[in-house]
């Protein structure tokens, strides 16, 4: 019976840290986007490339807006339909802080 328990609880700790992964990953793949596409409209308005602290603030802007639209886009129930009120919250605050300790 201990034997049992034993593998349960393994393959439960080996689903968990598999989900947490995939979930990573997605967060990775999303970062690795927003690099991108901040990188490119990291333009003054004289169509020069942005430098120093200018950069800086804009890349920071622009990554917290792209995390927060994507968190977003995935604010869905189970069903597929968009999260709202309090559940909506809950799931934005949770995915802006991943996004935060992922980088």
């Amino acid at each position: 019976m201990n034997r049992l328990i034993a593998a349960l609880a393994t393959s439960l700790c080996a689903l968990l840290a598999t989900g947490n992964a995939l979930a990573a990953d997605a967060q990775g793949a999303d970062q690795a986007a927003a690099d991108s596409k901040c990188q490119a409209a990291a333009i003054d308005k004289n169509g020069k490339p942005l430098a120093g602290a200018a950069k800086s603030s804009f890349m920071r802007k622009c990554h917290a807006d792209a995390m927060k639209s994507s968190c977003e886009a995935r604010a869905l129930s189970k069903d597929g339909k968009p999260l709202s009120g309090a559940a909506k919250n809950s799931f934005m605050r949770k995915c802006e802080e991943g996004a935060k300790t992922a980088e």
